[in-house]
């Protein structure tokens, strides 16, 4: 007992400290919240006289009224940034409604064209839950054969695009190979013989282009040059508006072409100057349709067409002549017909010389060339006269035909161009004489490609022409004579097409026969052309002749004198 008394005094004094403790700690939580509660006003100094209960009393009404304050601002503040909160709500509902109405009329277009497909499938989807098994397999196979249809256009579509990329890179394939071809062949030409100053003009006028070109003396037959050789005798070509002469010489022995150069008794419109000058394919289409097939090629055997010509040299091609073809384009085109440009230079030789064939020779070895003799075959079987009937027309095409803008025509250049497609691509043709009144040269040149034409054969051969006009010996009289042969058509006769390539171009595309209507044995009206290109109609001036003394021409400047 003296042991536990003890003991009870000791846990009776610690539960009375820490009540002590515990009441003076929770007076101390009182004092820190009346320091935090109260406002941050000023610093008041408390009257020693006030008790502490009326400053627990103000206190409290204080802590009420800082409550209440801040509930009504809370309030306040509340309903600001709900009304704020609903102005930007509203705001956002406008530019949504602007922007849906914007929306919906930029797709109004598009709605119109999917409607009817919305619709459909709609009606389709709708139309399902009615549809049979049978009915919806039938749908189903609908669907899967307009979308194969789909397809299949789309892989028709990029088969075509295919094609044409295929024919395109195969074009220019073919005309490099043309290019590559020519360039390869003129390395391998054998220049013995030839007149190098002569040849150098030709080759550097037939430039980059694929082609031939031969130049040859007019009377007696004389290989002066030939570029490309291969291609001059083992190919031939596609005469083209060349036939013309062949068509014209036969119409005028026929009788179809009367004096004044119409057709049967039409003594007014087109006549052959203009016709040939101009290429006009009406106009020898309805000449030749009048004598037929079997004498075009008479005609055309008489002037060295089919044939060989005869030169000495291997390989050479006889060409080809159009038996059978009734077409009158063969007398216009020269369809089914295959000529050499050796042969076309014996062809307008003849016509320029007398009707004299001549033969071909290429002089090659030293002891021939002084003893060179020329040789002729069997003279034309048309009189004269009637065949030089075509050659004002051909000098009408240097002067104000077809070849008047790419050649020096005061030289007496008379020639006939040519353009068609032969094999795939254009050809472009011009045989020629020169001087036409006593003739010393003919030049015939052939080019092969996408932009080659007449015209620019004709600009080859005319730049060859320049390197031989030192050679060359004009007789003004004698050329006045021939080109006055028959009466030069007047300016308004000459507004048809300016150039063979326009009327051959379209024709070139169509292989349909040409229909000949009407007799031209009786025709009173001008021949209706195939192709029409109206052009504007230019005067024609007579020529100017320019003489000079030749010990005095570095001296003196020549003088122009007008005929």
């Amino acid at each position: 007992m003296k042991f536990i008394l003890p003991e009870k005094r000791f846990a009776k004094t610690c539960l009375l400290i820490v009540f002590a403790a515990l009441l003076f700690s929770t007076g101390l939580q009182a004092q820190t919240k009346k320091k935090q509660t109260a406002p941050p006003a000023k610093k008041t100094v408390a009257k020693k006289t006030a008790t502490p209960a009326k400053d627990a009393r103000k206190s409290n009404k204080k802590e009420a009224v800082a409550k209440r304050t801040s509930t009504a601002d809370l309030k306040k503040s509340t309903a600001k940034s709900s009304s704020r909160d609903k102005k930007r709500d509203a705001k956002k509902d406008r530019e949504t409604a602007r922007r849906d109405s914007r929306r919906d009329s930029k797709n109004a277009k598009n709605s119109k064209t999917t409607a009817k497909d919305s619709s459909r499938d709609k009606n389709s989807k709708k139309s399902d839950k009615k549809l049979t098994a049978k009915e919806r397999r039938a749908e189903e196979a609908r669907r899967r054969a307009e979308e194969a249809r789909r397809q299949a256009a789309i892989a028709e579509q990029r088969r075509r695009e295919e094609a044409a990329r295929i024919a395109r890179e195969r074009k220019l394939a073919f005309e490099r190979g043309l290019r590559e071809q020519t360039a390869q062949n003129i390395l391998k030409d054998n220049t013995d013989g030839e007149d190098l100053e002569v040849r150098q003009a030709a080759v550097e006028s037939l430039g980059n282009r694929a082609g031939t070109v031969v130049v040859m003396e007019a009377k007696t037959g004389k290989v002066v040059t030939m570029v490309n050789q291969e291609w001059a005798i083992k190919n031939s070509y596609k005469p083209c508006s060349t036939i013309k002469l062949v068509t014209g010489v036969g119409g005028l022995n026929e009788g179809v072409i009367n004096e004044e150069g119409g057709i049967g008794t039409s003594t007014s419109g087109l006549d052959l100057n203009a016709a040939t000058a101009r290429s006009n394919n009406g106009y020898f289409q309805r000449v030749g349709s009048n004598f037929g097939n079997a004498k075009m090629i008479a005609y055309a055997k008489t002037l060295g067409l089919g044939e060989k010509t005869g030169i000495n040299a291997d390989g050479e091609t006889p060409g080809k002549l159009p038996f059978g073809n009734n077409n009158a384009r063969i007398y216009s085109h020269g369809d089914d017909f295959e000529v050499t440009p050796l042969q076309l230079a014996v062809m307008v030789t003849a016509i320029s010389n007398g009707g004299k064939k001549v033969v071909p020779q290429i002089v090659r070895q030293q002891n021939l060339r002084t003893s060179f003799k020329p040789k002729f075959r069997d003279q034309v079987s048309v009189p004269y006269e009637t065949v030089q009937g075509v050659l004002p027309g051909m000098i009408g095409a240097a002067e104000w035909g077809t070849a008047n803008r790419v050649v020096d025509h005061y030289q007496g250049i008379a020639g006939k161009t040519g353009s068609c497609i032969f094999k795939g691509s254009w050809i472009g043709l011009f045989a020629s004489v020169a001087p036409v009144e006593d003739p010393q040269y003919s030049v015939v040149v052939i080019t092969r490609g996408e932009g080659e034409r007449g015209k620019w054969a004709a600009s080859v051969a005319g730049n060859i022409y320049r390197a031989l006009a030192p050679k060359m010996r004009r007789n003004q009289e004698k050329y006045l004579a021939l080109k006055n042969l028959r009466p030069t058509p007047p300016a308004e006769n000459m507004a048809v097409a300016d150039d063979d390539e326009d009327d051959d171009a379209a024709a070139a595309t169509d292989n349909r026969p040409q229909i000949i209507v009407g007799s031209a044995a009786n025709s009173n009206t001008t021949p209706k052309k195939v192709v029409q290109k109206t052009t504007q109609s230019k005067p024609v001036f007579p020529p100017v002749v320019i003489q000079f003394d030749k010990n005095k021409a570095e001296k003196s400047r020549p003088r122009v004198v007008k005929n």
